[in-house]
């Protein structure tokens, strides 16, 4: 069947097929259903809605032995359904073998865009095995960049502990890249850390790059903002890793300026070398009895605290 899948739900939308009442009693889960967790208040919102306004869509199932039959779409209707106590269940009954079911339930979930990130990247994982598909293929199926379906399956490399917080909501799917580069034993003790500390994201990267003997990526951040400004660094926090102690104290960085017009200058300078660099700075200058107010306000777009 390969990549056609794919198409399936488009080909079938044009299929007028009967909607049918089944008992509730004789439908059962979907066996591939890749949400793994579900959130209970929003069944429950689903329930009071389904009550209040009747059930807008009906469930698509498709008939398995013992006279039961298997749920290939709207498991969460079900589930509302089910809360609410109903007898019988307006459905269709399609036929599909294992495999499309498989898929077909993947491409739903995908495309509600409610999983969690360990969950969307162990889908992406599921399409690619059942149908055989390489990830510039799955990338392209699913309208997504091939270095976005890279970056999801990575997750997969995270120990069950850290996999499990991430699927749990206990951490963000940041927090979780963030550990990538450690191995197994590293990454359930940073994520103890995190958990107990509430650390942000930014500060599991420099945890994480402690422990690698790296330069933290705050001092970088903070080096990268200085080269733009046009300043110069320190020789010290050049290789700084991690602080020696919450005494030590950094040398002062002093700009290239010696008057206000050299100062003036040196924000121009600053202003060409951000071009290209990601980085948004917004320059406003006002004259004063005593000289030149320069104001530089300098965002990164691309960086959010978490």
């Amino acid at each position: 069947m390969a990549f056609s899948i794919f198409n399936l739900g488009k080909e079938r939308e044009h299929v007028k097929n009967e909607v049918v009442k089944l008992p509730l009693a004789q439908i059962v889960p979907n066996r591939y259903q890749p949400r793994q967790v579900f959130d209970q208040d929003g069944i429950a919102e689903l329930a009071q809605t389904i009550s209040e306004h009747g059930l807008l869509q009906p469930m698509i199932v498709r008939a398995i032995d013992n006279d039961q039959y298997e749920i290939i779409a709207g498991e969460r209707r079900f589930r509302a359904m089910t809360l609410l106590g109903w007898e019988t269940v307006p459905a269709i009954v399609e036929t599909m073998d294992d495999d499309e079911v498989a898929s077909l339930a993947l491409i739903e979930n995908l495309q509600r865009s409610e999983l969690t990130a360990v969950e969307e990247a162990q889908a992406y994982r599921r399409l690619m095995d059942l149908n055989h598909l390489t990830q510039r293929t799955l990338a392209k199926g699913m309208g997504k960049s091939q270095s976005f379906i890279a970056n999801k399956l990575r997750l997969l490399q995270l120990s069950e502990p850290v996999q499990a917080a991430v699927l749990n909501r206990q951490i963000s799917e940041r927090h979780g890249r963030a550990l990538l580069n450690l191995k197994a034993s590293d990454q359930a003790a940073v994520l103890t850390d995190i958990l107990a500390n509430g650390w942000t994201v930014r500060e599991t990267e420099d945890a994480v790059a402690e422990r690698l003997g790296q330069v933290l990526p705050s001092v970088r951040r903070a080096q990268k903002q200085r080269e733009i400004l046009g300043l110069q660094v320190a020789d010290d926090d050049q290789n700084v890793t991690a602080p020696k102690s919450p005494t030590t104290k950094a040398k002062k960085v002093t700009p290239t300026v010696t008057d206000v017009d050299s100062a003036v200058e040196a924000v121009k300078k600053a202003v060409t070398k951000i071009k290209g660099t990601g980085y948004e700075m917004k320059v406003t200058t006002r004259k004063t009895a005593n000289g030149m107010t320069v104001s530089v306000k300098l965002t990164n777009p691309e960086v959010q605290d978490d």
